[in-house]
C-alpha cells in the first residue's frame, strides 16, 4: 500500500544516519515505553519493552528469498516505483468523466479488485464474480449495505482465550487482522488501513491502546464519506491530539506540530508553494484550545475544547484574515486551490502504483469537488480506470499479504504470533514508523523478505501434511498431481507460466531416486508442504 507523498527531506531521514567516529555504541536490543494498563483492577502507568530486530547494513530492494533457497530461481518482482506526489502546477478540475472500461471484468481484474480494495479473494470468489459489468462489480464492493458481519470462528490467543486488544500486548494487531480476515465488507477495513497510513498515528507516542482502537473505528465509520468530516474528526481525535501535541498547543505557548502536518501530509503536500512558514505559525494559533485531564487510573481522558485556552486574536492564513479556530483551520485547508489535486493524487497512489495523467487528475478533481469532497465517488472512479485494472502490479503490504493467505486457506486468528511476526515483515498495526506513514518502497527488501518466509511457515503450519501420519500419504502421487494439490490448498491463486514451470520442475526433480517403500509416502508429503510454501512465497503471490 503506497504511503502517499513524501518530501525528499523525510525520505532521506528514513534511510540515512550520521556516523560517529571513535565511539563504541552498545547495540539496542529492546525499546521501552510507558503506557497505561489495568493492573489489579486499576489503571496504572507501566513500562513495556519490546525487542528490536537488527537492521541490515544496507536495505537493498529484493523480490526473492535469501540466497540458497529454491525461490531464488523464481521470476523477480519489478521494484516499486518512486512515491507518487501531487504536481506543483496541477491541471484545473474538469467535468469530463474518468476513462472507464466498458467490457466485462475478467478473472484477473477481479483478483486485483479484491486484493486492492480488501485482502484478497476467498477460494473461487474471483472466478464466480468474473464476467460482470465493471461498474456493477465495483459498486458491489464500494457500496455495502447494513453493518459488516464477521463470518467464521471468533479470534483467540494461543491458549484459546478471547483477545483483549486494549489491555494485552499484540492483541490490538490480531484483533484488527481478525476483522480483515472475517469481515463481509473488506473495503471498510481496507479504507481504515488507508487512513491509518494517511493520518499515521503511533501508539509509541500515544501510549493508550484504547484511544488507538477508537481512532481506527473512526476510520471505519467515516472512511468512505466526506473528507471534510473525516479531517475534522481526526483533528479533534484524542489519539491525534496526543500524537501531534494538540493538547500542548495553547494560546500561551503555540505548538506547530499538527499545523505543519495537516498541510504537508494530510491536505496540501510539501514543496508545492501551498503554504509558508508564516501560515504554519498562524495555523497553530487557530488550532489552540484543546486540553485533557490525566490520572493514574484513567490515563489521558476528558478531551475537550476550552475557549479560554484558545487564541481569540486575528490570524492571517493563506492570505485570508479572521479570528479563526480549529474548524476554520480544517476548512481553510480543504478549500485551498491545491487541496483537490493533492487529495486525488494521494488517494490514487493507494490503488495504482503509477501517477495519473493530467486528464485523469483533472477529472478526479472534478468528481471530488462537484460531489462536496466525498471520498467514495473518487475511489469508484479510480477503480474503473484502465490504469487500475490493467496497469502495473503493486507489491502487497505485509498485513494485506498475510491476511490474504489466511483468507485463502480458511484460517482465522488462532495465535498472537502475527503481532511479533509483523515486526519482521515491516508493518505492525497501530505502530507506523512516523507521521508520514509506512514506506511502501521497503515492503520487499533483504530483511522483510526473510520475514515473509518465516510468516508463511506459521500461516501454513496447521494445514501442513504430516509425513508420518498413521494413515500415510499417497505413494503414487506424481509431480503434476502434487502441484495441482498444492495450488488448490492455497485457493488456486493466479501464477505466471514461468512460475508454474519452475514449480513443475521442482515437483518433478525434488524426490531422490531409489526411495525405499517406507520413504515414498513421507517424501511425497514433504514435497507437498514444500510446494505450498514455494507458491505462497512466489513473486506472483507478493503482488496484485
Amino acid at each position: 500500500m503506497p504511503s502517499g507523498p513524501t518530501t525528499p527531506a523525510r525520505a532521506a531521514a528514513r534511510t540515512t544516519k550520521k556516523k560517529k567516529k571513535k565511539k563504541t555504541v552498545k547495540a539496542v536490543t529492546k525499546t521501552c515505553r510507558t503506557v497505561t494498563k489495568k493492573v489489579g483492577g486499576r489503571r496504572r502507568k507501566v513500562k513495556v519493552c519490546t525487542p528490536v530486530k537488527k537492521k541490515p547494513v544496507a536495505r537493498t530492494p529484493a523480490a526473492r528469498a535469501p540466497a540458497g533457497t529454491f525461490s531464488a530461481t523464481l521470476p523477480a518482482v519489478v521494484p516499486p516505483a518512486p512515491p507518487i506526489t501531487a504536481p506543483a502546477d496541477p491541471p484545473a478540475p474538469s467535468p469530463a468523466p474518468v476513462t472507464a472500461q466498458v467490457v466485462p471484468v475478467t478473472r484477473g481484474q477481479m483478483e486485483r479488485l479484491l486484493w486492492r480494495t480488501g485482502f484478497g479473494p476467498t477460494p473461487g470468489q474471483a472466478a464466480r464474480l468474473a464476467g460482470q459489468d465493471v461498474t456493477a462489480a465495483i459498486l458491489a464492493i464500494t457500496r455495502p449495505t447494513g453493518a459488516a458481519r464477521l463470518v467464521g470462528p471468533e479470534p483467540h490467543d494461543d491458549n484459546g482465550n478471547a483477545l483483549a486488544p486494549a489491555d494485552v500486548w499484540g492483541h490490538d494487531h490480531c484483533a484488527w487482522m481478525d476483522r480483515m480476515v472475517r469481515s463481509d465488507q473488506p473495503i471498510v477495513e481496507r479504507m481504515a488501513l488507508v487512513w491509518h497510513d494517511w493520518f499515521a498515528t503511533s501508539n509509541d507516542g500515544v501510549g493508550q491502546t484504547q484511544l488507538m482502537l477508537d481512532q481506527i473505528q473512526l476510520f471505519r465509520d467515516k472512511g468512505l464519506g466526506s473528507f471534510d468530516d473525516l479531517f475534522r474528526s481526526v483533528t479533534a481525535n484524542p489519539a491525534m491530539l496526543i500524537w501531534l501535541n494538540g493538547t500542548s498547543n495553547t494560546r500561551w505557548n503555540p505548538n506547530e506540530n499538527y499545523a505543519r502536518e495537516m498541510m504537508e501530509l494530510f491536505s496540501l503536500g510539501a514543496d508545492r508553494g501551498a503554504y509558508t512558514e508564516t501560515d504554519i505559525r498562524q495555523m497553530a494559533r487557530a488550532l489552540t484550545g484543546w486540553r485533557n485531564d490525566w490520572s493514574a487510573e484513567l490515563g489521558s481522558h476528558n478531551f475537550r475544547y476550552d475557549p479560554t485556552w484558545h487564541d481569540m486574536g486575528s490570524k492571517t492564513i493563506f492570505g485570508q484574515t479572521g479570528a479563526f479556530d480549529w474548524t476554520d483551520a480544517v476548512r481553510l485547508c480543504v478549500e485551498h486551490p491545491l487541496h483537490a489535486s493533492f487529495f486525488c493524487t494521494k488517494l490514487w497512489s493507494y490503488f495504482v502504483p503509477t501517477a495519473p495523467d493530467a486528464a485523469t487528475l483533472a477529472s478526479l478533481q472534478g468528481i471530488y469537488l462537484s460531489g462536496g469532497r466525498q471520498i467514495r465517488p473518487v475511489v469508484e472512479a479510480i477503480l474503473q480506470h484502465p490504469q487500475f485494472l490493467d496497469g502495473p502490479e503493486m507489491v502487497l503490504s505485509p498485513v494485506v499479504y498475510v491476511t490474504g493467505l489466511l483468507r485463502a486457506i480458511g484460517r482465522g486468528i488462532d495465535t498472537t504470533a502475527w503481532s511479533w511476526l509483523a515486526q519482521y515483515n515491516g508493518q505492525r498495526l497501530f505502530y507506523p514508523p512516523n507521521v508520514a506513514g509506512w514506506d511502501d518502497t521497503r515492503w520487499l527488501d533483504t530483511s522483510t523478505v526473510r520475514g515473509r518466509w518465516l510468516t508463511v511457515t506459521y500461516v501454513l503450519s496447521k494445514q501442513a501434511v504430516d509425513p508420518w501420519a498413521p494413515a500415510g500419504y499417497d505413494v503414487a502421487e506424481d509431480a503434476a498431481t502434487a502441484l495441482a494439490a498444492a495450488t488448490a490448498a492455497l485457493g488456486d491463486p493466479p501464477l505466471s507460466d514461468a512460475t508454474r514451470q519452475v514449480l513443475a520442475d521442482f515437483a518433478a526433480t525434488s524426490l531422490p531416486a531409489g526411495l525405499s517403500s517406507w520413504q515414498r509416502g513421507p517424501y511425497r508429503a514433504m514435497r507437498q508442504n514444500a510446494l505450498r510454501t514455494l507458491i505462497a512465497t512466489a513473486p506472483d503471490h507478493n503482488v496484485c
